[in-house]
């Protein structure tokens, strides 16, 4: 069954165009047609834009939002953030899960993500022992993937140790595997992904810290060519650890050691060094930025203002779910840093359209699936509000600067996840259902 859209204006795979009409069928975008009048049977909207791709989520961390902002006794980081976490996923069961990813994933979709990549580590029982199924949480997320219509990337977790050469600790039981259980959660999830419309399954070595040098090249081939995700440089500490146990930095010793190239995902990269910087950037792998969680956890600046490679967002912790103010965040850690304006545009170039555009790139190559609005691809769509203070008189990149800078999440009205209609004036469709279910796990979670 065909439908059709018509926009007053669309941004393309090669730019703007005007007055265009988009064919769907089969979750797809059939034809593309450019300087045409609306004609009846066509669904007039003003402004479309291709949905963003979300590279790096832990969903069920949505349920710490707002939960981790009262100062310790001691310095507050990163590390006595994690104790929370810990907290949190021993409470953790499929019900819970599932409601807290389902909440996390609307409003994904409700900010104009229209694809998640989530980077899923809570495999086991609350006693550390597998389920029946040892892909029974995986199943948990791809349900709240189902429930919303979201794109999906599932990435298991392989995780071994606490720290470099160290056996994990109590609180991980839940998230340990070996390279043989492992391939057996790798076979469940593929099962549970191939449920969903263009499911894709990649893999996720947790960190240098938790995976050995055996046990990476041991599980790299159960990728199966797809996407492969690894948390690195994330803190200063890390790195001073690698080196310690490695004799080399991270980044250094991962591009040294294995052959990182376009279907590799490393999230955060933050403290690396120019040489680092360069080499990520030519092996043609994404950098997965994360500016709110990074800002939020006290992380550090990424080198954005030197890279040269390819890149894209993630919402991570999901303590605030939003595209405009993830890139947004992403320049303007740049212009603190440098006391400068429009430091990631090139000369005569718009900042929004710069973000926007390499967000959408770099997120849907390291997520596996193709990016932006083309015919043949898939069609995720997100339209903009016309009648919104912040568009008035606006038109072209324009709209992207007025997005990422002057509105944000406030201009989004609908969102189409393969050519299926999820989000209206704003709200997905499935809210007055799935809000009440969060409600709920979230009094359990805190019980």
């Amino acid at each position: 069954m065909q439908s059709r859209l018509w926009f007053r204006e669309a941004l393309l795979g090669d730019g703007w165009a005007q007055d265009v009409r988009l064919t769907l069928a089969g979750g797809h975008i059939a034809r593309i047609e450019t300087d045409v009048a609306p004609e009846a049977g066509d669904e007039r909207h003003a402004i479309a834009l291709p949905g963003m791709p979300n590279l790096h989520s832990h969903a069920f961390q949505r349920a710490m939002a707002g939960l981790t902002e009262r100062r310790g006794t001691g310095e507050d980081s990163f590390w006595s953030w994690r104790e929370r976490m810990y907290d949190v996923t021993a409470r953790l069961d499929p019900e819970t899960f599932t409601a807290v990813a389902t909440l996390a994933y609307m409003e994904m979709l409700e900010a104009g993500f229209t694809r998640v990549g989530e980077f899923h580590y809570v495999h086991h029982g609350a006693d550390g022992r597998p389920f029946d199924d040892p892909a029974e949480m995986s199943a948990a997320v791809c349900a709240a993937a189902e429930t919303t219509g979201i794109g999906f990337t599932l990435l298991p977790v392989f995780y071994a140790h606490k720290g470099f050469g160290q056996p994990p600790s109590e609180e991980q039981r839940r998230f340990v595997t070996s390279p043989d259980s492992y391939a057996d959660l790798m076979d469940g999830a593929r099962r549970h992904v191939a449920a969903l419309p263009d499911g894709k399954v990649g893999i996720a070595p947790h960190s240098l810290r938790a995976v050995s040098w055996d046990e990476l090249k041991t599980i790299l081939p159960l990728a199966l060519g797809g996407p492969i995700h690894i948390h690195i440089a994330e803190q200063v500490a890390e790195v001073g650890a690698c080196v310690l146990y490695y004799d080399r930095r991270p980044v250094e010793w991962l591009l040294r050691n294995f052959r990182v190239g376009p279907n590799w995902c490393l999230v955060h990269a933050t403290h690396m060094t120019e040489d680092e910087t360069a080499r990520l950037a030519r092996s043609g792998a994404v950098a997965g930025l994360c500016p709110i969680t990074e800002a939020n956890l006290g992380d550090g600046l990424f080198p954005a203002s030197t890279y040269t490679g390819r890149w894209g967002i993630g919402s991570d912790s999901n303590v605030c779910i939003s595209v405009a103010e993830e890139l947004r965040l992403l320049e303007y850690g740049q212009r603190l840093s440098h006391r400068a304006r429009n430091v990631l545009a090139q000369p005569g170039q718009s900042t929004g359209a710069r973000l926007y555009n390499d967000a959408i790139a770099g997120g849907a190559q390291a997520l596996g699936y193709p990016a932006g609005l083309f015919e043949g691809g898939p069609a995720d769509i997100v339209s903009l509000k016309a009648d919104h203070a912040a568009l008035a008189g606006k038109t072209g990149d324009e709209i992207l600067d007025s997005l990422v800078f002057a509105a944000g999440g406030s201009l989004v009205d609908r969102v189409w996840r393969y050519g299926r209609l999820q989000v209206q004036d704003g709200r997905h469709i499935m809210r007055d259902r799935i809000l009440p279910k969060y409600v709920r796990a979230l009094e359990t979670l805190r019980a």
